[in-house]
């Protein structure tokens, strides 16, 4: 959904240099279009096989963008009581929330269970036990899914690859069956499922399949021991496209293969994307400040940062950077990094690029996913606006940050 007419690169039907003088920079915006479209792909590809896609709140967490998925009809994964809080503001239904993550904390347990989620994604015994004693404080029975490692290695960069026996999460499939045993003592816990993620970023699907594989078997094991296992949640971490000439696999093509694999079993699935729905359907304007060169090296001085987006920084990430007005003028060798104090402020680095000069805006692309939720403000900046693109009209779905902002809450 973004894309050049003639020489300027639109949202949709909203050309962004326009929207860019609106609102000013840095400044994230979204494709509606793109969102729904992705969304629909799961969706429709998986028919009548049931199913639930529960999208991952942490790829982006605005409460536009998770409005309009529970609109579409969409479940959500949460990681936090505070994403559970957003879901449920932005009209999300409870009943459709599955709460992932290694660290909850009682308080969120709680929230959880009176705010009538469905079910929950739980990596430690511990764990087990704290959701049992909040359930039968509150008389509930709280449904859960064990999370188990299958010790796939999803070939992606070590910080987002959870799947292997050295990460933190879950809990080796060798032992889940013993471990859904003692389960049994817990009289207000039901469990109704078997849970698995290996990681995000992933562009080749056999890792997937073989990790799917894996649970599916243990599934059906513990179904002939008597546990009432009704679904397998299969995660999320399929991929996106983010150099030019690097391919991802199509959405149809993923739900495919998990369908081949489960459709003989009987039992229902629930996934977990969020890149693969958000990830390109963002992007992050910009504006160059200042051109300078130290020694051998250039470097385009823009006015975003790793405040805005850090996963350059933290990560070596690529995102492709277009100019919003396109101009004959041969490509350049430069480094494009920002304000903040530090060597690791970068966005690209050694990147031929278009030779834009100060003043021009730019585009930093697929930066709908891990862009505007990680960002911080660092160096005292402010966070940036996000912007939602609906066919020819914007709207701001996020204010930008004033100085005040900064300082909301702090006491001298």
């Amino acid at each position: 959904m973004f894309a050049y007419s003639h020489n300027d690169y639109y949202c949709e039907q909203v050309a962004l240099a326009d929207l860019a003088h609106r609102v000013g920079t840095p400044a994230y915006v979204y494709s509606s279009a793109e969102i729904l479209t992705n969304y629909r792909a799961y969706s429709d590809a998986f028919a009548d096989l049931p199913h639930t896609i529960c999208y991952a709140v942490k790829a982006n967490s605005s409460l536009a963008i998770l409005a309009m998925l529970a609109k579409a009809g969409a479940g959500f994964d949460i990681v936090s009581g505070g994403e559970l809080y957003r879901v449920l503001a932005a009209g999300g239904d409870p009943s459709k929330v599955v709460f992932s993550g290694v660290g909850k904390t009682a308080a969120e347990v709680e929230y959880a269970l009176t705010s009538g989620i469905r079910a929950f994604n739980c990596e430690s015994e511990a764990e087990l036990a704290l959701i049992d004693a909040m359930a039968a404080r509150l008389g509930k029975q709280a449904s859960f899914s064990i999370r188990v490692n299958p010790d796939v290695d999803a070939a992606t960069h070590p910080y987002i690859s959870t799947g292997l026996s050295q990460h933190k999460f879950g809990i080796a499939i060798a032992d889940a069956p013993a471990v859904y045993a003692r389960a049994r003592q817990f009289r207000h816990l039901v469990a109704e499922g078997v849970s698995c993620h290996i990681g995000s970023q992933i562009l080749d699907l056999s890792p997937i399949q073989e990790a799917v594989d894996k649970v599916l078997a243990l599934a059906n094991t513990l179904r002939t021991e008597g546990h009432p296992i009704r679904h397998l949640d299969l995660g999320g971490g399929l991929g996106v496209p983010y150099r030019p000439g690097e391919n991802a696999p199509a959405i149809a093509d993923f739900v495919k293969g998990l369908r081949e694999r489960v459709q003989a079993s009987g039992l229902a699935v629930t996934i977990e994307p969020g890149r693969s729905i958000v990830g390109a359907a963002g992007i992050l304007l910009t504006r160059v400040l200042y051109r300078k060169r130290n020694g051998e090296k250039e470097f385009m001085v823009v006015d975003a940062a790793m405040n805005d987006l850090i996963r350059p920084s933290l990560y070596r990430a690529h995102h492709e950077i277009v100019p919003l007005r396109r101009n004959p003028v041969p490509p350049v060798m430069v480094d494009v990094v920002g304000p903040v104090c530090e060597t690791g402020d970068f966005l690209a680095r050694d990147r031929e690029m278009a030779n834009a000069m100060p003043g021009d805006y730019l585009a930093v692309c697929t930066a709908g996913a891990y862009g505007f939720v990680q960002s911080s403000n660092y160096n005292s900046r402010p966070r940036a606006p996000e912007v939602l693109v609906e066919g020819d009209t914007w709207r701001v779905i996020r204010e930008r940050e004033s100085y005040s902002d900064l300082v909301r809450g702090e006491l001298i």
